[in-house]
């Protein structure tokens, strides 16, 4: 058996322009989700329902939108894990680089298409759920009618770090999740765990080094995903293949 990363100089699948990209894409949504909700009288009980209404359908106009965007991400992420692959072919027989060539990655791109759009349009929901929630303890405890207001108003930095946290999470998974397809089109049963970070958390830095199934994600902080695949994981699979 042998690895796709000897020399192990972190990462080989490049994503962080990826992912800067893909961040300032829906931080913009972010953007206009605060503006929206910062153009009502915060903590008016008679505007929350308004405000739930237009993040709404603010959230079906940008369907076409959160496709097109998602696209370009997993096309970008595809582009560079097949660019890593190519690059390691000379170690491989000509039977596995046509393998390779010909990896079923279609009906993974699908599924992470269909994932991303979901997790784009949670943004405003999100934050229409929030502004119904922060109105209602508004009205239950008066005497905190002040903090309620703040929290209303920082509605649009609140879906900026949830933006900001799925660009993280969904860039690196999109790698992980076309790094296995290609590596189990050639037979690969597993792969070798990652890190990236000198400041990984405890639970992953501990894995670093170690053998994992694909058919076995470990659960760590009880979180079950494969390297790369848990939210802000900074760690990637080293696939093992066949030799």
């Amino acid at each position: 058996m042998l690895t796709t990363d000897k020399k192990r100089r972190g990462n080989p699948v490049k994503t962080s322009r990826i992912e800067r990209d893909y961040a300032a894409q829906l931080t913009e949504v972010a953007r206009q989700v605060g503006a929206i909700i910062n153009g009502f009288p915060p903590g008016d009980p008679g505007s929350a329902p308004t405000i739930e209404q237009i993040l709404r359908r603010y959230t079906d106009a940008m369907t076409e939108w959160s496709l097109s965007t998602a696209s370009r991400m997993i096309a970008a992420v595809n582009h560079q894990d097949a660019r890593t692959w190519n690059a390691m072919a000379a170690e491989m027989s000509r039977a596995l680089r046509g393998e390779i060539r010909n990896a079923p990655t279609g009906e993974a791109m699908r599924a992470l298409l269909a994932e991303q759009v979901v997790l784009i349009k949670s943004i405003p929901l999100e934050a229409a759920q929030r502004v119904h929630r922060l109105t209602l303890e508004g009205l239950e405890n008066g005497a905190r009618a002040s903090e309620v207001v703040r929290e209303i108003m920082r509605s649009g930095e609140v879906s900026a770090g949830r933006a900001r946290t799925i660009a993280r999470t969904e860039v690196a998974r999109t790698a992980a999740v076309l790094t296995q397809a290609r590596a189990e089109s050639i037979g690969s049963e597993g792969y070798i765990w990652r890190t990236s970070d000198v400041d990984a958390r405890p639970s992953h830095a501990a894995m670093n080094g170690k053998y994992v199934r694909w058919d076995s994600p470990p659960t760590l902080d009880a979180l079950t995903g494969h390297a790369g695949c848990l939210p802000n994981c900074r760690c990637y699979p080293e696939p093992v293949i066949p030799k």
